[in-house]
């Protein structure tokens, strides 16, 4: 069974200018990202789609593929991941390679670990399900969410009032890190079961990378975590 790794890293970044090759505790963030789907060992090909010359220039010197550039319409603000990663695989017909499975994962993600991407490559593979979404649970209950109406300020959802927190159905939500998927289900070319699995993770791995703040916490986070320091 193969397995392609698409890192998606578009040079076009806004709120963190040259985010994807931004020094990350020594090396270029999307350096992490790469070494993890190398070590991981289930991948047959470890590309990235980017648009960036630069980009494209480190990838290569960290061992990741750039068989071909991104489109410009890829590389919009418009287009979606679903869009970058259809067009990696049509790119890849052209090239007469075909995938069974396939991995995204986001190249601002230096939490991605090779156990991580094996445990859920694993879980994919055993089960029927269509897509593996890593996931983190709420550390407050949404169900004691606040909204504020005319200046006041009320329960979103009146009837959680009263309950205990630890009473509450943990709600979870996308780590925003790597996903998996049967490649010709994703394409729609056959159909699946429509199930999607979660793999959970610990909160003091994951973090979101959105501006200047959340990469100090991401690197604090990293130092404590991973390097144990």
């Amino acid at each position: 069974m193969s397995c392609l790794c698409i890192i998606t890293a578009r040079g076009g970044s806004k709120r963190i200018p040259r985010k994807n090759i931004k020094d990350f505790l020594g090396k270029p963030i999307i350096a992490y990202s790469i070494s993890a789907a190398l070590e991981a060992g289930i991948f047959d090909e470890v590309m990235v789609s980017t648009d960036d010359p630069e980009i494209a220039d480190v990838s290569r010197k960290f061992g990741a593929k750039i068989p071909f550039m991104r489109s410009e319409f890829a590389s919009s603000d418009y287009a979606s991941t679903r869009d970058v990663l259809l067009e990696v695989l049509r790119e890849y017909d052209k090239l007469g390679r075909t995938f069974d499975f396939f991995s995204c994962i986001y190249p601002t993600a230096p939490f991605v670990t090779p156990e991580k991407l094996r445990n859920a490559f694993s879980l994919l593979k055993d089960s029927s399900a269509d897509e593996i979404t890593p996931v983190i649970q709420f550390s407050y209950p949404p169900q004691r969410a606040f909204v504020i109406k005319d200046g006041g300020l009320l329960y979103q959802y009146p009837e959680y009032e009263s309950s205990r927190s630890q009473d509450l159905e943990p709600i979870y939500h996308d780590c925003g890190q790597f996903y998996f998927y049967r490649t010709d289900i994703y394409r729609g070319l056959s159909k699946g079961t429509g199930k999607r699995l979660p793999l959970i993770m610990p909160e003091e791995e994951t973090q979101d990378i959105d501006n200047f703040s959340d990469w100090a916490i991401a690197e604090i986070k990293y130092r404590r975590f991973i390097l144990k320091e």
